[in-house]
């Protein structure tokens, strides 16, 4: 059974800790991440963007086969299936797939808009028992080959978002998605414990946790944040796996290009990543 992430977060910001929400891209990430989940006893949430929903055909094919695989491998770790960084229309279509959490990225319409249509989606997943995350103040990333760097978001637009009644709310401050580059500055923690005064016992979430040293990791969650994205690191890892497999001719021995086998190590990367980032976010036990 998928619940929504409110407990969860509101669990790890009072016990001073983070979630970690690993995006699922296909079978053998979602199985990866529920069984280091339920090995650990750590909450977890499952992230699903538009691109992986649409390679996974479909919203409701993803929160079918997330529910089902919940039942058949007896996952007992409270579970969120997350909406990442979605369209207005994308939020819809996930409360109607049957997702228990959802993201409204309204950081690009001026704050207005933005206000006006998170305000809409609160009143819709309070109804539905759903989880809602917003976002103030955009990540950076890289897209075509050029690297954006993160906008720190404006705390008093934070508090403007905060007070409609979104369960957690993602704000710039200096993050990237992808890999970072080598002339990043760094978190603006400056700006997130302006953030976390504003907004109280809101769940602060951090987007780009692939590359962020530990240290200020330890830092962001010591200062409210509450929820931390893993995507690219996980990808990394498995393509490592895959390719050493590959290279060292183990898909030509026997049966080793049976699919269960060739994607076996980079399964195991996943795993190992997975627990990394529970170990070092502080959730491990807490479910």
């Amino acid at each position: 059974m998928l619940v929504s992430a409110k407990e969860m977060l509101t669990k790890a910001k009072e016990g001073h800790y983070a979630v970690g929400q690993f995006n699922i891209n296909n079978l053998e990430w979602t199985k990866a991440i529920l069984l280091t989940a339920e090995e650990l006893k750590s909450p977890v949430i499952l992230g699903v963007s538009e691109g992986a929903g649409k390679y996974m055909c479909g919203f409701k094919t993803v929160a079918d086969m997330v529910k089902s695989m919940i039942n058949e491998l007896n996952i007992t770790v409270p579970v969120a299936l997350h909406l990442d960084h979605g369209t207005y229309e994308a939020c819809y279509k996930c409360i109607d797939a049957g997702f228990s959490s959802i993201m409204f990225d309204g950081s690009h319409y001026a704050i207005e808009e933005n206000v006006a249509k998170t305000k809409e989606l609160v009143a819709v997943c309070e109804e539905k028992g759903l989880s809602l995350e917003a976002e103030v103040g955009s990540i950076g990333g890289e897209e075509d080959g050029v690297v954006g760097m993160g906008e720190c978001a404006d705390p008093d637009e934070c508090k403007m978002i905060a007070d409609l009644g979104v369960t957690m709310l993602a704000a710039g401050i200096g993050n990237i998605h992808g890999k970072y580059p080598a002339n990043w500055a760094g978190l603006s923690f400056e700006t997130l414990a302006a953030i976390s005064e504003k907004v109280g016992k809101m769940p602060l979430v951090l987007h780009g946790g692939t590359g962020i040293p530990e240290d200020m990791i330890k830092k962001a969650i010591d200062l409210g944040v509450s929820k931390i994205n893993v995507n690219t690191e996980c990808q990394l890892a498995f393509a490592a796996a895959t390719r050493a497999y590959v290279e060292a001719g183990k898909d030509l021995q026997g049966k080793g290009f049976d699919p269960r086998k060739l994607l076996a190590p980079g399964v195991e990367a996943i795993k190992a990543t997975v627990k990394e980032k529970m170990e070092l976010f502080g959730s491990v036990g807490k479910a």
